[in-house]
């Protein structure tokens, strides 16, 4: 995963402009690879779409990506019929390969691409590309795993797009229903912005830019669309999936190490209204107490599996002493990243050691608990010290979110910046 410097900020939402004559306002790219039979139908079905609905100028630029059949000529008689459409030749196979360099030297303000078979229903496109043509939106997707998407596709087919898109939730936290629709545009000022810190050339680049616009904070619509499968479809399943996979580690992997420089991302300030200082709103405290609730439910479920299994060969203030310990790392660093949203590792040891001494409070809490038990029944039983517990863990979690937010994380909020000063937010994102 590329950890070179981001190429900056990424552009605050706006209206697009009023187009100049002659310049497209949306370039849609079909990447090709050996589509001689299917190529001729798909460009002038498309075009007749975007010349009788689309109003705005448009371009169809016909990506062939290292065909070996009748493809490029084909590509090339298109483009010279039809002034609207344009062809590229890449010499190297790969669908990433074919939209990246497309996209890095098209001047339109809205890049799209969509598969050459048109699965997807083509009335789809002008939903598509509006809330990207407002200035709402950074990016849009087509769906087929959303409400009001109709789908006809085998079984087998549907089961592999649902798992992927299962995993890519589970294993990148990803939000966006459907990675693998290949009907998507992304605004250029975007593009310029996140292109150059996508590695995949193949299948999978796509999915990678979702996951890192995702993390930068990017706004992504979605379409529900009509779609109906391709029974001569090229694409081979098990390869994808394969590389897919490899992919999802790949990216997980750069995430987890903080390799990425997503914070370098942040929007200038005033885009989003989360960035402004507002005087007397607590800044995101319902959002941090849903985060931090369900944090504490998950490190308390673990903190008394730990004392449960620490107890069958320690005393009862040791199993709690180091049970607590063991929680209170995991909770300071869950909290660090999801209730607070502090990202890298700037900071992380220094986090970590507060929460200590948080965690210091606590272990004064619940051994006082016990020890006031101890004094007042000679052999308590077990699940009267759980109550116990779970009593004092409930006072020190009050007293916990407190010095989290007042303390150990207060100065994660994003520093306030002038409007449209183009600086960077730092890490609060």
């Amino acid at each position: 995963m590329r950890t070179d410097t981001s190429p900056g900020s990424l552009p605050a939402r706006e209206h697009l402009p009023a187009a100049g004559a002659g310049t497209p306002v949306l370039d849609v790219v079909v990447p090709v690879h050996n589509e001689e039979k299917d190529l001729r139908p798909c460009v002038l079905r498309l075009h007749d779409h975007l010349t009788r609905t689309f109003p705005y100028g448009f371009r169809i630029t016909v990506a062939d990506n290292a065909s070996t059949d009748a493809t490029a000529h084909m590509a090339a008689r298109l483009a010279a019929e039809l002034p609207e459409v344009t062809s590229r030749r890449l010499e190297q196979k790969g669908r990433g390969r074919a939209l990246r360099t497309v996209w890095s030297a098209s001047d339109a303000p809205v890049l799209a691409y969509m598969d050459v078979d048109l699965s997807t229903d083509l009335n789809a496109l002008l939903p598509l590309v509006a809330p990207l043509i407002s200035g709402h939106s950074d990016l849009a997707i087509g769906s087929r795993l959303t409400p009001g998407s109709r789908v006809v596709r085998g079984a087998k087919r549907e089961f592999v797009s649902r798992s992927y898109n299962l995993i890519l939730r589970g294993s990148l936290q990803a939000r966006f229903s459907d990675a693998q629709c290949g009907f998507k545009a992304i605004r250029r000022d975007v593009a310029q912005v996140l292109l150059p810190l996508v590695e995949d050339t193949g299948w999978f680049f796509d999915t990678e830019m979702l996951v890192l616009a995702e993390r930068a904070g990017c706004r992504i619509h979605e379409v529900p669309v009509d779609w109906v499968d391709d029974p001569d479809s090229t694409v081979h399943i098990v390869k994808t999936a394969t590389d897919d996979l490899k992919g999802v580690w790949r990216v997980g992997k750069a995430l987890a190490t903080g390799s990425l420089p997503l914070d370098r991302l942040a929007r200038p300030f005033g885009d989003d209204p989360r960035d402004r200082e507002l005087t007397g709103v607590p800044r995101g405290l319902a959002r941090q107490l849903v985060g931090f609730c369900v944090v504490g439910a998950l490190s308390t479920l673990g903190y008394l599996l730990l004392y449960s299994g620490f107890r069958l060969f320690a005393g009862s203030q040791l199993a709690n002493a180091l049970a607590l310990l063991v929680s209170a790392v995991a909770n300071t660093a869950a909290n660090r990243r999801l209730t607070f949203g502090v990202r890298g590792r700037g900071g992380a040891v220094r986090h970590q050691a507060q929460g200590l001494v948080v965690f210091g409070i606590g272990l004064v809490l619940t051994s006082g608990s016990l020890a006031a038990l101890n004094a007042a029944t000679a052999d308590p039983g077990h699940s009267t010290e759980l109550a116990v517990l779970i009593a004092a863990n409930l006072a020190a979690t009050v007293l916990r979110f407190l010095l989290f937010r007042a303390w150990v994380f207060a100065d994660t909020a994003p520093p306030a910046t002038g409007p449209g000063d183009g600086t960077d937010l730092g890490d609060g994102r």
